[in-house]
């Protein structure tokens, strides 16, 4: 039960953890807690992380983002292809990470967990029994829902 307990963890985790930063960048958050607070903000940012980018592809990049992030906190919360999408979170987070040291050091990196993040997606990944997943109505002989 542990496992599917932390399964299930990693999930939610993920999920929320894309869901509150897409929430920022549209000024869901209230101002005193925001990191960009705005989209405007956020491409700003994008701009400051991806300096080997032409300034036109900046806000496409923010967007492509912004889009993956919510498909991949949707599919995580109802666990739809669960390993595929944990792994493309897991490349994303590395990517931002990667990114961020890169552009402003590693700090904000290791501030952000978003090395964590990836690591946590990589490792959801590699949990392959099923638990509370919309995948165990395709696979009901890999699910164990108890």
């Amino acid at each position: 039960m542990y496992a599917k307990a932390v399964k299930l963890f990693l999930r939610l985790a993920l999920s929320i953890g894309f869901l509150s930063a897409v929430a920022d960048r549209f000024g869901l958050w209230g101002a005193k807690v925001s990191a960009w607070g705005n989209w405007d903000s956020f491409v700003e940012y994008t701009a400051l992380l991806t300096t080997w980018g032409p300034d036109f592809m900046i806000p496409i990049l923010a967007g492509v983002a912004t889009v993956a992030e919510v498909i991949f906190a949707t599919l995580l919360l109802v666990g739809f292809k669960t390993e595929l999408i944990a792994k493309l979170s897991g490349f994303l987070l590395l990517i931002f990470a990667l990114s961020m040291t890169f552009s402003t050091g590693a700090k904000s990196a290791f501030d952000y967990s978003v090395f964590s993040a990836s690591a946590a997606a990589f490792a959801l990944s590699l949990m392959k029994e099923k638990y509370m997943e919309v995948d165990s109505l395709f696979h009901p002989d890999d699910s164990n829902i108890n």
